[in-house]
């Protein structure tokens, strides 16, 4: 590593800041002893506001009927090789009863644009899940939806909002949708979640079809302007029945470096290990949390339709019970020096601005 990449590296760890093009050289420039001291700053600042605590969330997906055609993903509208299913108001409820049993108190509900989930049946689930479990939080990660919308779900009950922006560029957003998908609208999506309140997730694939290292600097700038409470990325992984079934996936350690450097960025980001790590290394979601992640996504979906919610190919921890996943976690957390904790697992930026507006 040279000695203006090393200053770099020390400069944005400082700061939390660098310009796009020094974004890019960075990525462009990386090596392993780039990687190990952004790893080891990285987990410095995370341990400075999280201790070694890794925050769990039960993810609940709720059907896989997407009315999109994204290029990148298994459920996409044009796969009709896809094993279709939607979980009724009731199995949500039981998941939920069930994650909560097991100590979980994030739930996130996750799934494709199925018009079947409109405003009332949505707020539903939501107020019902938060009148049976007041002291859990829920995540709702369902796509782009009208700004009324949110403000709805939002005055239902629901705390976060999960929508990747997917790049920050917008020519590499066209090349990775259809015509009928704009960049605009997702950038308005993420702008009106943070404006109604939400805590707030974006993130991105690492290593997409036509992503360069000038895109992803532009990911790097956007989430550090745009100061998301959660971000989350992964490696991309092609599936098999969409247009990019043939690209190569992206990698672990690529993957790994940008999770360093976003937690430079942004020391008080709430930054998962993703299943997507895991599916690409045996050990990704610990090498994740040892590059300065501090989420894990344990899969509460009932275990008959979690092979069907298949964005990717070979995903993992699809026939295992939640208890048994939860238990597999709390070990593997273990082996690297960290351990689970059940709470909300709120931002801290969300908590200050709740305490602020309780003292006024």
């Amino acid at each position: 590593m040279e000695s203006r990449e090393k200053e770099r590296i020390y400069r944005l760890d400082r700061e939390g800041r660098l310009s796009e093009a020094e974004y890019a050289k960075l990525i462009r420039d990386r090596d392993e002893e780039a990687s190990e001291l952004l790893a080891e700053l990285a987990v410095k600042k995370r341990k400075a506001v999280f201790g070694d605590a890794v925050y769990i969330r039960g993810l609940i997906e709720i059907s896989s009927i997407c009315r999109n055609n994204c290029l990148y993903c298994g459920i996409r509208r044009d796969n009709r090789k896809a094993d279709r299913y939607r979980l009724t108001k009731e199995e949500i409820l039981s998941c939920a009863d069930e994650g909560y049993g097991l100590g979980f108190r994030t739930f996130v509900l996750q799934g494709g644009e199925d018009p079947y989930y409109a405003d009332d049946v949505l707020c539903e689930i939501v107020s019902e899940i938060k009148r049976v479990h007041p002291d859990c939080a829920v995540t709702l990660s369902l796509g782009e939806r009208s700004r009324e919308s949110y403000q709805k779900l939002c005055d239902a009950g629901a705390d976060r909002y999960l929508l990747r922006h997917e790049t920050a560029d917008a020519e590499h957003y066209s090349k990775l949708h259809p015509k009928e998908m704009s960049f605009e609208n997702r950038m308005r999506c993420l702008t009106d979640l943070k404006e109604i309140g939400y805590q707030v997730g974006c993130g991105f694939m690492v290593g997409s079809p036509f992503q360069t290292n000038e895109t992803l600097a532009k990911d790097l700038k956007f989430i550090e302007m745009f100061r998301p409470d959660m971000c989350g990325i992964g490696p991309f992984i092609p599936h098999h029945e969409t247009p990019f079934g043939g690209e190569k996936p992206g990698t672990v350690e690529c993957t790994l470096f940008l999770l360093s450097v976003i937690r430079l960025i942004l020391p008080e980001v709430l930054l998962p290990a993703t299943t997507a790590l895991g599916t690409l290394d045996p050990n990704g979601r610990e090498k994740g949390i040892l590059a300065g992640a501090n989420v894990v996504m344990p899969n509460l979906s009932p275990v008959e339709v979690r092979k069907k919610y298949e964005l990717y190919d070979n995903k993992i921890c699809t026939g295992e019970e939640s208890a048994q996943c939860l238990q597999c976690l709390e070990a593997r957390m273990s082996s690297v020096g960290y351990h689970l904790v059940t709470d909300r697992g709120d931002s801290p930026e969300h908590l200050r601005k709740r305490t602020k507006k309780v003292s006024v």
